[in-house]
């Protein structure tokens, strides 16, 4: 007798917790729920270095390294919050072919880097240190993780390893923080993959030599490091492979002549301006800066003044007759299939945003352009693909959908887990409610027929 009375209030306990589950377990709006990038799963994974992923978004709130506006420690907390109309449930790229969030792609939002503004040194070594930990992480496949990355063949046939190590690493995707951030991170970067190539979107050259800002003669070597040096600094280290490119360039120079070009030339990079892009389109840009990387690793860096001050305010050193945003994610959607080692969106400034955030709309955008390419192409792939698009409605096919890339299994798996959390809750709960006490009846009964 008692062991149907057990079942009955078990049961009973049951249905109330499906009742509670079933009110309570439901999406956060937009608008609502903790911040984190596009409502992703938040992890401390600095303190926890076992923890798997693919990508990992990551604040970096410095921007003690600044020459004139400062604001951009502000910046990762406002590109999170420019991120929440992107969700699982609603973030289907229509021109990539993909929801980045719901693939075999295990996305993290890994929080800030708890990084000093009282010393910029200090700062810098917390930066790559803090890298150099996420790197380091395993990254998942099924359910293990990937421990040996395939070699790809050199031109004479030879096995080349991606990576030094010789196994897959994961991707970092960083919030700044001010470009000087930069720096540290392609330090870190460094020791994976040596020498990277540079894809620079931003209005200036950041290749500027640190006796430009004046302070040299003071003898103080860690003012040097500004936002507009390090790239000066990351070729004189051998950071950066002679394969890199600014985009968007539109700056004033410095002194009578071309002097600033000539000397950002001999560190490694080229250039395209703003009245060239007019000139080639989005196609033409593109084009250009694949043959211009071609099968290297490449880290892409966006400075969110590349953007026109009308359509990015909030950033600290704003210069007219930039890109829009259409004309820059374009550019992005083109450079699918690239070897992507990492990137970042920097110098967003939320003191000097508008009141709709339209600065913090545009870069949580552009960092879900990356995603979804993160997302197509991992890295266990490193030859250049071409751009594969998908067959849209009424169109005909260009290739294959991104979507096959992922396991069919996986993707139906993890689709099958969004449509559970987000769909069942609000139109099965009839179900569970005519099942719950068919259960506990058949519980009850079975019970008092076995005493």
């Amino acid at each position: 007798m008692w062991k149907g009375v057990v079942a009955a209030v078990c049961c009973a306990a049951g249905l109330v917790l499906a009742e509670g589950k079933s009110k309570w377990d439901l999406p956060d709006f937009y608008y609502s729920g903790i911040s984190t990038f596009a409502h992703l799963p938040h992890e401390r994974c600095l303190i926890h270095p076992d923890l798997p992923f693919d990508v990992a978004v990551l604040g970096v709130p410095l921007d003690t390294a600044v020459s004139y506006r400062p604001g951009a420690r502000f910046g990762p907390r406002a590109i999170r919050a420019g991120s929440a109309r992107q969700t699982v449930f609603r973030s289907f790229n229509p021109v990539l072919g993909i929801n980045p969030y719901v693939s075999a792609t295990k996305f993290l939002d890994c929080g800030d880097v708890p990084v000093t503004p009282f010393d910029n040194e200090l700062g810098f070594r917390q930066i790559e240190e803090a890298y150099d930990d996420m790197l380091s992480h395993p990254v998942p496949v099924g359910e293990g993780t990937i421990d040996a990355l395939p070699p790809r063949l050199s031109p004479q046939g030879e096995p080349v390893h991606f990576a030094r190590s010789g196994r897959m690493h994961p991707r970092i995707a960083v919030m700044g923080g001010d470009h000087s951030i930069a720096l540290p991170v392609l330090r870190s970067l460094n020791k994976v993959y040596g020498p990277v190539s540079v894809i620079h979107f931003d209005s200036h050259l950041d290749t500027w030599a640190p006796a430009a800002y004046g302070s040299a003669s003071w003898g103080s070597e860690i003012s040097g490091f500004t936002h507009g040096t390090m790239f000066y600094h990351a070729a004189n280290e051998g950071l950066i492979r002679n394969t890199s490119m600014h985009v968007g360039l539109r700056a004033l120079l410095s002194g009578t002549d071309f002097v600033d070009y000539r000397r950002d030339a001999s560190l490694g990079f080229s250039y395209l301006e703003t009245w060239e892009i007019d000139s080639l389109g989005v196609d033409g840009a593109a084009a250009a800066i694949r043959e211009r990387v071609a099968d290297t690793p490449v880290y892409l860096s966006i400075d969110i003044d590349v953007l026109d001050p009308s359509i990015a305010p909030g950033t600290g050193t704003p210069v007219s007759g930039g890109l829009t945003s259409r004309e820059l994610r374009s550019i992005l959607r083109s450079l699918s299939g690239l070897n992507l080692v990492g990137c970042e969106v920097v110098e967003v400034s939320p003191p000097y945003d508008s009141n709709g955030e339209v600065t913090a709309l545009a870069a949580a955008e552009l960092l879900y352009e990356l995603m979804s390419i993160m997302a197509i192409h991992p890295l266990d792939k490193v030859s250049v693909t071409p751009d594969v698009r998908p067959k849209r409605p009424g169109q005909h096919a260009t290739g294959d959908s991104p979507q096959a890339h992922v396991p069919v299994s996986e993707y139906e798996r993890r689709l099958r887990h969004v449509m559970d959390t987000y769909v069942r809750p609000t139109t099965m709960f009839a179900v569970d409610l005519a099942l719950l006490p068919a259960a506990c009846l058949k519980h009850g009964v079975l019970s008092l027929l076995g005493r």
